[in-house]
């Protein structure tokens, strides 16, 4: 016979959202929570497969007894805790943080951005002109993907799953301080001189394009490319036998990027050089 470990059942926390009793898992977070009734909370530094890095500050919510806003996405749910995602200090604060992120980066590959923006009337131009980050063009230095420094945020992410979280090549990290902070090498190195082992799976976290496949940055410099004609397949890669699923992205029968199901077993959402990049000779026959 055998025995199967299912681990210690855990009990539910019973709370109210928006006037609405919620009951999650203990240890659950309130974007959890919140996520699961079908509320839906911005979020721009959360990532399903990291540890909450809390640094862009889009996902705040209002608990009521606290004395300032809280990060939904790491705030863990207390039995009889009353949360308001909607209420006018979340309205206000999500306001003036997408205003300040939106003055000083080129938020134009983010996803879902520009409804934010709508919906809680933000206008980034009313900092002026000169509260936007100085251009700076994209770092090209392989053929794999792009950094492009003018869309970052400094959220961490790509840190965090090139670091200890995920692949331990610790090829980038954060270097400067206040406003000079930024995303770097090592002595700011191309990334062909660097610890980098083109995983990817900076790429696969980065929120907002700053960091993207060679192929998607180049179609989209020349206005071809078009998410909504793509078609996604899953399969398994043939490489070794791991068994690493992958998300075949196509477009006009092209595979122009290769992601990963977060929700996968085995890979997290992560891959390797050859899962990530190594279906180019597919289209060279």
């Amino acid at each position: 016979m055998t025995i199967v470990d299912l681990g210690i059942p855990k009990r539910l926390v019973e709370f109210t959202v928006d006037g609405e009793p919620v009951r999650v898992p203990e240890g659950s977070t309130i974007l959890d929570a919140c996520t699961a009734a079908g509320k839906a909370i911005p979020t721009l530094c959360y990532g399903d497969t990291l540890e909450p890095a809390n640094a862009c500050r889009v996902c705040m919510v209002e608990v009521e007894g606290s004395r300032t806003l809280a990060p939904s996405c790491s705030r863990q749910a207390e039995p009889g805790m009353v949360v308001h995602t909607d209420s006018a200090r979340t309205r206000t604060s999500r306001k003036v943080v997408l205003e300040l992120l939106a003055s000083a980066t080129d938020l134009s590959t983010t996803p879902g951005v520009a409804e934010w923006i709508a919906e809680t009337g933000a206008d980034p131009g009313r900092f002026g002109p000169d509260a936007a980050t100085v251009a700076q063009p994209a770092l090209v230095d392989n053929e794999l993907y792009v950094r492009d420094y003018g869309k970052c945020i400094l959220c961490y992410k790509c840190v965090d799953a090139c670091g200890e979280q995920w692949q331990n090549s610790f090829a980038i990290s954060v270097a400067g301080r206040g406003f000079d902070a930024r995303i770097s090498t090592e002595f700011a190195n191309p990334l062909p001189d660097s610890a980098c082992v083109y995983c990817g799976n900076c790429v696969e976290v980065c929120p907002t394009g700053a960091l993207s496949f060679k192929r998607e940055y180049d179609k989209r410099e020349d206005g071809t490319w078009a998410e909504e004609r793509q078609t996604r397949t899953t399969t398994v890669c043939t490489f070794c036998g791991v068994g690493c699923n992958l998300t075949l992205h196509v477009q006009d029968n092209e595979i122009v990027k290769v992601t990963s199901p977060h929700d996968s077993s085995v890979t997290h959402g992560n891959l390797c050089i050859k899962g990530r990049f190594g279906w180019q000779h597919v289209q060279n026959r």
